[in-house]
């Protein structure tokens, strides 16, 4: 089986010290999770009052075709944890997964589009890439993670928290440990989740 390198954008704002580290976990199950980036505390985007969401990007290998990936795997983990999707696009979300690029396929349809179109407006998207790729060219742009980032101010990104991280870790590790798991990568980030691991 032909595997493609994706990477996966993961962000939470109800619960995510549960949330997300739980979704990477059941993602793991699935997929072969083999990167994560650091994790950040980031404004939620829509009306005042909203906490702020926790937002980060993971890299998987999967042979699995993007369709399949987002509408089986990814919807079906937030349906699980607790996400309805409504009219309402700025609506809290326990857990938000979505395909930021899939190896170097350019989709345009109108129910899934790769790359994620909002790389080139949200810092907290280019820089998490930036963090696992930063010399890949995000297709269809000829630009790469890194210059796309370089856009933003990654000093006013602010990581989590080490119990985040910790969390984070050990429901990766479980998902590696998991019965006839695709295997995931032990994410060492009990150091504040300063540096980006890979296996």
């Amino acid at each position: 089986m032909v595997m493609a390198e994706v990477f996966i954008s993961a962000g939470s704002n109800v619960d995510p010290l549960r949330n997300v580290p739980e979704a990477l976990r059941r993602l793991g199950e699935v997929v072969k999770v083999v990167a994560a980036s650091r994790f950040y505390r980031t404004p939620a985007v829509g009306p005042a009052g909203q906490p702020d969401f926790v937002n980060g990007m993971v890299k998987v290998h999967t042979g699995m075709p993007p369709r399949q990936l987002k509408f089986q795997v990814l919807r079906r983990i937030e349906w699980e944890l607790g996400r309805r999707r409504t009219v309402d696009r700025y609506a809290p979300r326990p857990i938000d997964l979505d395909i930021a690029v899939y190896g170097d396929l350019v989709i345009n349809e109108a129910d899934l589009k790769i790359p994620d179109p909002d790389i080139m407006t949200r810092g907290f998207l280019a820089i998490t890439l930036r963090e696992l790729a930063p010399e890949m060219i995000i297709p269809g742009t000829g630009l790469s993670a890194a210059q796309v980032a370089a856009r933003w101010d990654d000093a006013a990104m602010e990581p989590v928290d080490a119990e985040f991280s910790r969390r984070l870790a050990e429901c990766m590790r479980r998902a590696a440990d998991s019965a006839g798991a695709a295997g995931a990568v032990s994410a060492d980030t009990e150091d504040d989740n300063r540096d980006t691991v890979e296996r």
